[in-house]
């Protein structure tokens, strides 16, 4: 009997989880267990692992209905029913953190120059903060090099030496009759080096995990959705390679007034239906104070007028959008007896008008029927 994990149980989903939400739950699980996320750590690069299997068979029709049908001994023979070894992993799906966020990993070979992790933070601003722009500052949680051991890994007073198993090239070949096979070395585990007094700071990992304070200038006219790009603000790179960046995703608070729709503000006014009838000239709030609005005679329920330039500027040009002020007519409910006597004066004329305009066209009938 296979003692592997069920692949639906690996990624936490029901078995009749659609496309969209296996990889929504993939990518937080293989975030969640990333290797350079968790150096060291081979309880996290074994989940890592089971996790890119689960989501290679159950992403691909084809192998998910064989599983579905068949279990793990129906994937025996077939590509891709087994992760194989770590590189073969990461070959397969390093790059799913690009296809997901625009990031890139930065796992490209063992024991040379890796770009440092990309890093997301999520952050909540206010509606007219989104509308304006804003200046803030946020805290992030990083991987900084140890500044202890200055990045070696090792206890200060000594090195890291070259590994005697792979003679510092990272990689430990195998023959195999005419062939060659080349995997990871299980010595050093691809860094070519081996720490033998770790830093007591950091505990031979190089790194340690540090909050930092980053300015930040959110410009006007973001929404929901919108991604902004702090260049070297990720994680520091691993023997001298750069970087990663900081991706801050945007999300913006509902508004009780206002509500966005592109770059127009909508809002709705109440009027009674006198000032309906009558007309009348109101003030309407916008995002930047209070504007003039004259309604018509016989405005009716949901017209709308607009105030053009009110709205929301376009992070490209600036130019700003423009205000709708959508119309809702509000019935009063409790009258006074000469409000209530001059409303019943009103419906008799109207009881009137449509008394007389019945008979014109009762008149107008019978006299072609007559014809």
């Amino acid at each position: 009997m296979s003692s592997k994990r069920d692949y639906y149980e690996v990624l936490g989903v029901s078995r009749d989880v659609d496309a969209g939400e296996l990889k929504a739950r993939y990518r937080k699980v293989a975030l969640k267990y990333h290797p350079d996320r968790n150096p060291g750590d081979q309880q996290a690069e074994d989940r890592f692992k089971e996790a890119a299997e689960a989501y290679s068979v159950l992403s691909d029709p084809k192998k998910r209905q064989v599983y579905d049908q068949f279990g793990h001994r129906g994937l025996e023979g077939m590509s891709g029913g087994s992760a194989g070894g770590f590189e073969d992993v990461f070959s397969s799906f390093g790059d799913i953190f690009e296809d997901f966020f625009g990031f890139r990993s930065s796992r490209r070979g063992r024991g040379g120059a890796r770009r440092g992790n990309d890093l997301r933070y999520d952050l909540n601003i206010e509606f007219m903060e989104a509308a304006f722009g804003l200046d803030t500052e946020i805290s992030v949680d990083k991987y900084e090099t140890c500044p202890t051991c200055e990045g070696s890994g090792a206890k200060p007073g000594t090195y890291p030496e070259t590994c005697a198993q792979c003679r510092g090239t990272g990689q430990f070949v195998r023959t195999q009759g005419f062939f060659s096979v080349k995997s990871t070395c299980p010595g050093c585990r691809g860094t070519g080096q081996v720490i033998k007094e770790p830093c007591p700071q950091c505990r031979g990992q190089k790194q340690v995990i540090v909050t930092k304070k980053v300015s930040l200038k959110i410009p006007a006219g973001v929404d929901t959705g919108s991604k902004l790009r702090l260049t070297g603000e990720g994680e520091p790179g691993v023997m001298g390679g750069p970087p990663g960046d900081l991706y801050v995703f945007i999300s913006v608070k509902p508004h009780e007034f206002f509500k966005r729709h592109n770059n127009d503000v909508i809002c709705t006014v109440e009027l009674s239906f006198v000032q309906a009838a009558l007309g009348c000239d109101i003030q309407v709030p916008t995002l930047t104070g209070e504007e003039p609005l004259k309604v018509p005679k016989g405005t009716q329920y949901a017209d709308t007028f607009r105030l053009p330039g009110q709205g929301i500027p376009s992070i490209r040009s600036q130019v700003r959008g423009d205000q709708i002020v959508q119309v809702d007519l509000k019935t009063p409910k409790h009258l006074s007896k000469k409000q209530e006597e001059l409303l019943k004066e009103v419906a008799s004329l109207e009881n009137d008008k449509l008394t007389k305009k019945i008979k014109r066209l009762f008149k107008g009938g019978a006299a072609k029927a007559a014809k």
